[in-house]
């Protein structure tokens, strides 16, 4: 292959690709569909691989993430990123816009209003247009240099973008938002909750974690997005007036600014824009704690200045919390299928924005000790958007016990078996009895979910009443009951025992996927169970793969590998396959029939399918010949609307997008 050919080739597709980016992120209008993104990024990571020497610092291939060997260095911003003075009352707003009006005398004022994103801050600096440095805030005058995650964050430009005669600066340093849309955070709680592994309290908190990790090929996975907001230094190049000139620029140069920014010719337009908004805030897709206004006469702002702490012609007015306050009945501690011990508080039943709250997960032992919590406490509780319910701190301790806060238990308190924690601190403790009832109910129940075998009235109380019994000692024990074993349990009749018996017949023929997904492998959750099941077609194939094999798969990374290797080498999993495949189940991948009836036609999915997930739902249509897009145009064809359709569903609805739900979506398929 010729060098020089390679190098332009490498150099068209990292533009095309940039260039992608910015019409997805930054204008909202992407052109082509997710897997035609992914082509064109595995071309460029293939021409890469054959030449290195030819890899820019700023390539599309740099966002895949890399590892560094040890802490983050610290670092002097160019310029001192300041925190905002907070205001929480319309009082104290008009107070800050009064103290305005007596430092600019006799002037005209106008402001822009702007969503405070609760993300975490970051500040960017380009150097002829190219990303050099990515930190944290710090304490202003440092921060952390975390240009290796930052750089994996696609809405932020490696190189800028440039579509006018506007020069773009030799030294530009801006100042933004790195944030976890709730629907990312859910999915990265529920995969963490898959693997057994400590969840993050918010999405701030996850934003926060995943910038700083060392391991920034993680950081690509956690589909963190960021919002410029302001800047710090600019040198040699285009200079602004109006804080709203420089945010209409920065959309040109490729960065993504906040849809929902407005110029306010009045103080009253402020108000309204606070008001709208403080209405809007939990329909919104991240979050948000409330409304930062500024002066936008960049000469103005000039004439304020700043106070040590904060600049004058900025102010944050901050959201009513959606708050509540109710006592801790009790704290309990839940043991998950691979052993790890949950304390869970349970609360008496308070109303906390739209909705009774009555649990609440406490994450981890630190996390109690933080909080300094125990049961009879008063506690304050919060609740964003659709984000679960957390325990913010305590506000009156419980007098009448002189313990200080819950400790971890000594035993197990299902079996009374031993529990050990790792030698790192982020390590969770677990019960180390491998024949634990409660872990073998959590995993049991997990194998017969509706995402994993599928098996119709094998749920907890069932599950629970077959241990005890001792009826079954593991998954594969299900298939050899009969209707005898079932009719030992209570509230189960003839008619009842035959139909589980039906469903766990009817199971055996359950894809690949689900199987491996079901085995509850740590670290294996749904979307990684189906990539490796197209991979390896047969459980044998992955049974006998090394750490390396598995390692060179795009989506599975060290720990993954790691995972599966350590559980398919344990004795007791290779008995358990032994008794599926006596038992008759499925071990192998069905080769896809071929067909083109969905060729050409594009197809997105939005809400939750009951009968088969999303990503089930996408390879059909794949397999048919359809596509799978990432967002609603005049383009689509079709979008599948499941259970609680998100914006999608209404954008469909206003471009006159056809709109299936799940039967119509079935029924095409069989047409």
């Amino acid at each position: 292959m010729d060098k020089g050919k390679t190098a332009q080739q490498i150099k068209k597709i990292a533009e095309e690709i940039e260039d992608h980016n910015y019409r997805y992120y930054a204008l909202d209008q992407p052109a082509i569909s997710d897997k035609e993104y992914d082509d064109l990024l595995k071309t460029l990571l293939a021409l890469e691989k054959k030449f290195p020497d030819l890899i820019s610092a700023d390539s599309p291939s740099q966002r895949v993430g890399i590892k560094i060997s040890s802490g983050s260095e610290t670092v002097n911003h160019s310029a001192k990123m300041y925190s905002l003075d907070n205001t929480y009352s319309l009082g104290e707003l008009k107070e800050w816009d009064k103290r305005v009006l007596k430092g600019l005398p006799q002037q005209k004022i106008e402001y822009v209003a702007e969503l405070k994103i609760d993300g975490i801050s970051a500040a960017l600096t380009y150097k002829e247009g190219h990303l050099i440095l990515g930190a944290t805030r710090g304490d202003g005058l440092k921060g952390e240099n975390v240009t290796h995650s930052l750089k994996t964050v696609r809405s932020i430009p490696l190189k800028l973008q440039q579509h006018s005669k506007i020069s773009i600066p030799k030294l530009l340093d801006v100042r933004g938002e790195v944030y976890m849309n709730f629907k990312d955070f859910e999915a990265l709680n529920e995969d963490k909750k898959e693997r057994e592994e400590e969840l993050f309290a918010n999405p701030r908190n996850a934003a926060s974690g995943s910038v700083k990790l060392l391991d920034s090929r993680i950081t690509a996975e956690r589909k963190l997005n960021c919002f410029i907001h302001s800047f710090g230094v600019l040198e040699g190049g285009k200079t602004f007036e109006t804080q709203w000139q420089f945010l209409e620029q920065m959309k040109e140069w490729g960065f993504c600014v906040n849809p929902y920014s407005r110029l306010c010719k009045t103080f009253d337009e402020v108000i309204a824009f606070f008001q709208e908004f403080q209405n809007k805030r939990n329909s919104l897709p991240y979050e948000v704690d409330g409304v930062v206004v500024k002066v936008n006469s960049l000469s103005q702002q000039g004439q304020l200045g700043e106070t040590l702490k904060s600049p004058r012609w900025a102010v944050a007015y901050k959201f009513p919390a959606q708050q509540a306050t109710t006592k801790v009945k009790d704290i309990v501690v839940q043991v998950g299928r691979t052993g790890v011990l949950t304390p869970v508080a349970e609360l008496e039943p308070v109303q906390c924005a739209g909705v009774t709250i009555a649990r609440s997960t406490l994450h981890n032992f630190d996390e109690i000790k933080r909080l300094g919590i125990k049961k009879g406490d008063r506690v304050l509780v919060e609740r964003a958007g659709d984000v679960i319910p957390k325990i913010v701190k305590v506000v009156e301790h419980n007098k009448e016990t002189k313990e200080k806060f819950f400790v971890v238990p000594k035993k197990c308190p299902e079996c009374g078996g031993a529990i050990a924690k790792g030698k790192t601190e982020d390590v969770a403790y677990r019960c180390i009895n491998p024949f634990c009832p409660k872990q073998l109910e959590r995993r049991l129940t997990h194998f017969a979910s509706r995402k994993a075998m599928d098996i119709e009235g094998l749920g907890e109380a069932v599950v629970s009443q077959l241990i005890v019994k001792g009826l079954v000692k593991d998954f594969a024990d299900i298939y050899f009951l009969n209707k005898e074993d079932f009719l030992k349990c209570e509230l189960f009749a003839d008619k009842k025992a035959e139909n589980l018996l039906l469903s766990i017949e009817k199971s055996k023929k359950q894809p690949l996927a689900r199987l491996i997904y079901g085995l509850g492998v740590p670290n294996i959750g749904e979307k990684g169970a189906f990539i490796l099941a197209q991979r390896f077609k047969s459980l044998d194939k992955l049974i006998e793969a090394k750490r390396d094999d598995l390692k060179s798969i795009f989506e599975v990374g060290e720990v993954t590998a790691l995972s599966l290797e350590t559980f398919f080498r344990q004795p007791f999993a290779r008995k358990l396959i032994l008794k599926l495949r006596q038992a008759g189940l499925q071990l192998t991948e069905p080769e896809p029939r071929k067909s083109n009836k969905l060729m050409g036609k594009k197809f997105i999915f939005t809400g939750e399918l009951k009968s088969m997930t999303r990503l089930e739902a996408s390879e059909l249509v794949k397999k048919l010949g359809g596509e799978i897009v990432s967002s609603v145009s005049p383009k689509t064809d079709f979008v599948v609307a499941g259970e609680n359709p998100g914006s999608k569903y209404e954008k469909a609805l206003n471009l006159g997008v056809k709109i299936l739900n799940e039967q119509e979506f079935k029924e095409s398929l069989n047409e």
